[in-house]
């Protein structure tokens, strides 16, 4: 046996969409129902485990034998039940973390370097990364059934007690046969989808190193970041009390039945003299600029009653598994234009920043539990409970964390590609990038704090908005009217900006050139250390890494202006796989940013031993033993790829009890 196709379909009282695939996994009723496989590509088998049917022996052996690359789709879910099904067996799954000398965190779940995840697979393709949408698009014959979802809904999570159904909770196989049967297939459909993808993407296969880059994810995945859950239990207390409190506030104010209600508040503050057309944050953040005292008072209120901070600790609560930590909070290529990470279940990708001077004192209030405290102390509880999430995260006892991350990363590699030399000039000479942008903009001398520091702003503003064919319209979307800018002052800052940096604007548009060409005429092309190439109606942008980037059925169209522009297929703002628009400095951000992602992954690569549990944007959270050297880590996260020959890169990093931004 060689390699072995699996599908799953299990049962357990825990949601997963809430939860995540590793708390899942534990629920106390977790089972396996159905096991669909195929060996080396031969017909699909269903082993009806619900039902007593066992596994065979071979297949058991296989799947803690390294030597069988085992794929599925979206195969950590695959990975994780069957660890769970086979460690109540008494199999031991795998001496794979004590051959790496990994921690003891890990050695619960089977060996990730020898599992495939054909979702990974069609990511790298640009294609969706859902199973029934990849199929629909690549118009396999086997395609998923589409009663999937009904059967899932039916036999793998809890159904509610009626009078119909005898007022049992779950439905077994026994409650409706034909159903069974269905499921059956549609088990067996699955592992035949995946496989005819497989087979339909042969000829574009994932490199070596990027499967790599997915079992480092995978680890990462496995080892899981500790919580404190006095912490995160407090804070969600906490939050309750609070919003309890201001809600009796407002309606003492109001009088409102539901203060919450967007439409009895708009009514109320109407009925008071202010006239609103939205309650967003920004919006009621203007309007407490001009408003009378009473009215200040009441949408004060309603900024504190809308903060939804509590709902990332209920999500710590949600998939926190036995062992205090959070697991599965990554999902590796979650954006297929770029191979960027995606966040999963807490996303710490999104979390608030914490800016009150005494972190230290306000976290310790919530840890034992001293909301009077907190109350008399910090106006703003909600807001407090904002900033400390990120101090929920916590390394396991006698450890630190050592928190590093790439400073400027897409500056410095937009700068590199594009050639643009004064910018890398001030990056080997260490110098403040917005004020060395705001001296070239406006030919003075510009120190921070200091001479003209008024226009380092400017010079921030439009570094980033500017980087990527970003107008007036990217100022805006970054805050630059609310920082005190003029509207006529806008299109100045732009042009002026491109003006300093005509390197990259000539980057801009020689990538324009270049991709038009390759997909007008089907040719290859090159701008610099970037190649492009069309081959089987796809386009292909190869990075100085060796990692491709893949545009499905590229075409010339028509812009917004009338003039010629790339499109291809892809997955949109919508959610929905449909025709997109792109242009040059479209493209060079997508370049960029994948190349921001392979310095990471390089870095997690010479860092793999050091215990990574997180990473968010171009950050890494390591969970140190104390004698570890915070100057070392930098040191060997900063070093430049031999890929990238010439980029300059620095990491600065911290130690620290609890995760914070520094």
């Amino acid at each position: 046996m060689k390699s072995l196709s699996i599908d799953l379909e299990t049962y357990s009282s825990y949601d997963l969409q809430k939860c995540g695939v590793y708390k899942y996994a534990e629920a106390p009723d977790f089972e396996i129902l159905l096991f669909g496989y195929s060996v080396d590509g031969g017909p699909a088998e269903v082993v009806d485990l619900a039902c007593g049917e066992e596994i065979p022996q071979d297949v058991i052996d296989a799947l803690t034998d390294d030597s069988v690359i085992k794929w599925a789709y979206n195969c950590q879910f695959e990975r994780v039940c069957l660890s769970r099904y086979l460690s109540d067996r008494g199999v031991i799954l795998d001496p794979f973390y004590d051959r790496h000398e990994l921690s003891t965190e890990m050695a619960r779940y089977l060996n990730p370097e020898c599992w495939r995840c054909s979702m990974i697979w069609s990511a790298y393709m640009g294609l969706p990364r859902s199973l029934e949408s990849v199929g629909a698009v690549l118009g396999l014959e086997e395609q998923k059934l589409k009663e999937g979802k009904d059967l899932i809904r039916y036999f793998c999570v809890p159904c509610k007690p009626t009078k119909a159904n005898g007022g049992r909770t779950r439905n077994l196989p026994a409650h409706d046969p034909d159903k069974w049967d269905m499921f059956k297939k549609y088990n067996k459909r699955d592992v035949e989808t995946e496989m005819a993808i497989q087979k339909r993407l042969v000829n574009y296969p994932v490199p070596d190193f990027v499967w790599d880059e997915f079992h480092i994810d995978q680890e990462i995945n496995d080892r899981g970041i500790m919580l404190d859950m006095d912490v995160v239990t407090n804070a969600i207390d906490f939050d309750e009390r609070s919003k309890s409190e201001l809600a009796e506030a407002m309606q003492e104010l109001t009088d409102l039945e539901n203060p919450n209600s967007v439409v009895q508040m708009k009514q109320w503050l109407a009925d008071n003299g202010m006239e609103v057309d939205s309650l967003g944050k920004k919006e009621v953040a203007a309007m407490l600029k001009t408003a009378p005292p009473k009215l200040a008072e009441v949408l004060t209120l309603r900024q504190q009653l809308a903060k939804s901070s509590v709902k990332k600790y209920q999500a710590m609560q949600n998939s926190v598994c036995a062992d205090n930590r959070c697991r599965g909070m990554f999902a590796f290529y979650g954006a297929n234009r770029t191979g960027r990470f995606a966040g999963r279940i807490v996303q710490l990708q999104n979390l608030p920043q914490n800016h009150i001077p005494d972190l230290t004192q306000a976290r310790s209030l919530v840890k034992c539990g001293d909301y009077e405290a907190l109350e008399l102390l910090y106006e703003n509880v909600p807001e407090v409970l904002s900033e400390l999430i990120r101090t929920a995260f916590v390394p396991k006892p006698g450890y630190k964390f050592i928190v590093s991350d790439f400073s400027a990363i897409e500056a410095r590699v937009l700068s590199w590609l594009a050639g643009e030399k004064w910018r890398m000039q001030n990056f080997a000479e260490g110098g403040d990038i917005y004020c060395a942008t705001a001296e070239r903009m406006f030919h003075c001398k510009v120190v921070k704090h200091g001479e003209n520091g008024e226009l380092r702003q400017k010079g921030k503003q439009c570094e980033l908005s500017c980087g990527y064919g970003g107008s007036v319209g990217a100022l805006k979307a970054m805050g630059a009217l609310e920082a005190g800018m003029q509207e006529d002052e806008l299109k100045p800052l732009v042009d002026a900006w491109r003006s300093a940096n005509p390197k990259i604007v000539e980057f801009w548009w020689d990538v324009d050139r270049a991709v038009m060409k390759t997909v007008r005429e089907h040719v290859p092309t090159r701008v610099k250390n970037i190649r492009f190439s069309w081959k089987s109606g796809m386009l292909f942008i190869m990075l100085p890494s060796g990692r491709q980037l893949a545009y499905v059925k590229p075409r010339i169209g028509e812009n917004q202006f009338g003039g010629d522009c790339v499109t291809y297929m892809g997955v949109g703002g919508t959610k929905k796989w449909e025709r997109l628009e792109s242009y040059g400095p479209k493209f060079v951000e997508n370049i960029v940013q994948a190349i921001s992602r392979d310095i990471l992954m390089y870095a997690m690569k010479t860092l793999r031993c050091c215990s990574i549990v997180a990473h968010v944007h171009d950050e890494l959270i390591i969970e140190a033993d104390k004698r570890m050297s915070l100057d070392a880590v930098c040191e060997q996260m900063g070093r430049t790829p031999p890929w990238a020959e010439g980029l300059l890169l620095r990491a600065d990093g911290y130690e620290t009890d609890f995760y914070k931004k520094d």
